[in-house]
């Protein structure tokens, strides 16, 4: 099944066409072929079948059709991560959005107060939108920051769950819960003192993925396969 990320507009009109990268990469380096079927999203959860209609040699004309499977995970789980260095991010970014991520945002610690300018968001969510389509979603994960870490209670005041992952805590057995959850991850320094007790005084659990010690991009893509695989379904 191939999947191709298009603009709300195009998933909701009669005909589309495809032009540039996307047309090389589907009809030069894939070779599909007219009349054959892809699957068509918008980023925003919509997803529907299309038949390509004719191939020309800069160009493509793609005939959307009835709706598609959009292979959402049924649990909204959002990241709150400290940003590690730009290559992990990617790395993080990539394999967060192929499992389901709603949101990734970048949060500033004590001990990593790095910043993301806004042409390396700009890649981030480049990277995001390629996952998207390699892994079949139908919804873009929200990529932002950095925030202040005094920012992460608002961040979660929408989210009924909501726990920070700390070497030192015991195991959790809720990750599988259907709540909509925030996971909060912090530098590989650690969070400090006072970091943990605002993080506990605003509805954040303590919780552990065992006594290893991980990297952020490890911690927060171990933390999210755990919170929606259990749970994740197609609608």
């Amino acid at each position: 099944m191939i999947t191709v990320l298009v603009s709300p507009a195009e998933l909701a009109g009669e005909r589309l066409e495809l032009a540039g990268p996307e047309h090389h990469h589907l009809f030069r380096v894939r070779r599909v072929r007219a009349g054959e079927r892809l699957r068509l999203v918008d980023g925003q959860g919509g997803a529907r079948w299309a038949v390509v209609e004719a191939v020309g040699r800069s160009a493509a004309t793609l005939l959307p059709a009835e709706a598609a499977p959009a292979l959402e995970p049924a649990r909204r789980v959002e990241l709150a991560v400290a940003p590690p260095k730009p290559e992990r991010a990617s790395w993080l970014v990539e394999k967060a959005t192929e499992l389901g991520v709603a949101a990734i945002h970048f949060v500033a610690t004590e001990r990593d107060p790095r910043q993301i300018g806004a042409g390396s968001l700009g890649r981030l969510r480049r990277v995001a939108a390629a996952a998207l389509a390699q892994a079949g979603g139908a919804t873009l994960p929200r990529i932002d920051g950095v925030h202040p870490f005094s920012a992460l209670a608002g961040l979660a005041a929408r989210l009924a769950a909501r726990a920070f992952l700390d070497p030192g805590a015991p195991p959790w057995e809720g990750f599988g819960e259907p709540q909509p959850l925030l996971l909060a991850i912090g530098p590989e320094g650690g969070w400090s003192d006072a970091e943990r007790a605002a993080l506990a005084a605003a509805g954040f659990r303590a919780v552990g993925l065992g006594a290893r010690v991980l990297r952020v991009e490890t911690a927060a893509v171990a933390a999210l396969a755990l919170a929606l695989a259990p749970r994740a379904a197609a609608r």
